[in-house]
């Protein structure tokens, strides 16, 4: 039945055909679909993208978005925006990275600074700025697809029903996973048991004790309601989440140059705005589970987070022979960015206005 409604709503959207859609009263209609549902990061990136192209076309561009389920899966929603059915949608390196090996360079643990600010600053860099860009657009392209923003909703947290301090804790530990190869490769590198698992059905998979465990931004953890079928929530700074904006080719080459610019200008503008949005959302979120009681937050310090940062290197390797020389490529710029921004210092975790 889900199937069979979400080739229903497929065929729907490919009715429009390639491009941008019309509407008498709202001029252009772009579709924007989502990989969480309302009240997340992404339905607030979302929405805060519609209103500056409202504002700045006069009320010429409508964009509608779309929340996790309305139109298909994730893959789903990738189809339809490689098929021009859909303008813009997110697309997360977790389901992505079966199909674009490369963009899985997201999914490696302790490659990235501590600092967030810093992460931002790195991963809006243009093209023109940052060989990895370049090279990931490529990637993206060769598969229909136009990559145009690349953002975090902050670290990911390993939640359990006991702390998760050490690689012993890890010991046959079933932790749900994205379907991402690498992924599975980074928790069996710690001892898991990687699962994969629809992310619909993680609550019922850790109640029902398919799952012993599951990693998620702490805002994920509240709206999905994780906590309440969780004891511990340990904070490693392992790696934040990191997901993608694709939009149609055929969309973006049908823009004019004007409205072509004003789109990576948006975007551009939208980097900071974003991390300040998913730093308040994930201090809200962790503030609301903590006041509910029954669940604890643990803080892992530099000499516990060590071992899993040396157990975790390995899985760089594993991550080239699967990307192969582009993503050699690929985390060589990306280690560079890093490495460089750390050397450059500057004030970090600075809040960021509105643009």
């Amino acid at each position: 039945m889900r199937n069979a409604l979400a080739a229903l709503l497929f065929a729907a959207l490919a009715c429009v055909g390639c491009g941008r859609a019309s509407d008498a009263s709202h001029g252009e209609v772009w579709r924007f679909a989502i990989e969480e549902i309302e009240g997340s990061v992404q339905h607030a990136w979302a929405e805060r993208f519609a209103a500056l192209f409202a504002e700045r076309t006069g009320g010429d561009v409508h964009v509608e978005v779309y929340p996790y389920g309305s139109l298909g899966t994730s893959a789903q929603l990738t189809e339809q925006v490689q098929s021009g059915a859909l303008q813009l949608a997110f697309a997360s390196p977790g389901h992505l990275g079966s199909v674009i090996p490369e963009v899985q360079v997201f999914s490696l643990h302790f490659l990235l600074s501590d600092d967030e600010a810093r992460n931002q600053r790195i991963l809006v860099a243009s093209a023109e700025e940052a060989e990895y860009r370049r090279l990931l657009e490529d990637a993206y392209r060769e598969h229909r697809l136009e990559l145009l923003a690349i953002v975090p909703e902050g670290w990911m947290v390993w939640t359990a029903n006991r702390p998760l301090r050490t690689l012993d804790d890890f010991a046959g530990l079933k932790m749900r996973t994205m379907v991402s190869p690498l992924l599975v490769k980074a928790y069996a590198a710690y001892g898991a048991s990687p699962t994969p698992m629809p992310y619909a059905e993680v609550y019922s998979g850790l109640q029902l004790g398919m799952i012993d465990a599951q990693v998620n931004p702490v805002f994920a953890i509240e709206e999905m309601s994780f906590y309440e079928v969780q004891d511990f929530m340990t904070f490693a700074r392992h790696a934040p989440f990191i997901t993608t904006v694709v939009a149609s080719p055929a969309f973006v080459a049908g823009l004019s140059e004007e409205r072509a610019a004003m789109l990576h200008d948006v975007v551009r503008e939208l980097g900071p705005w974003g991390l300040a949005t998913q730093q308040r959302f994930n201090a809200e979120r962790l503030k609301r589970i903590l006041d509910e009681g029954g669940t604890e937050a643990v803080t892992l310090d530099a000499s516990e987070r060590a071992p899993f940062r040396a157990a975790s290197l390995p899985v760089r390797d594993a991550y080239v022979e699967l990307a192969g020389p582009r993503g050699a490529a690929i985390l060589a710029s990306l280690s560079e960015a890093v490495a460089a921004s750390a050397d450059a210092g500057g004030p970090s975790g600075e809040v960021a206005r509105e643009p």
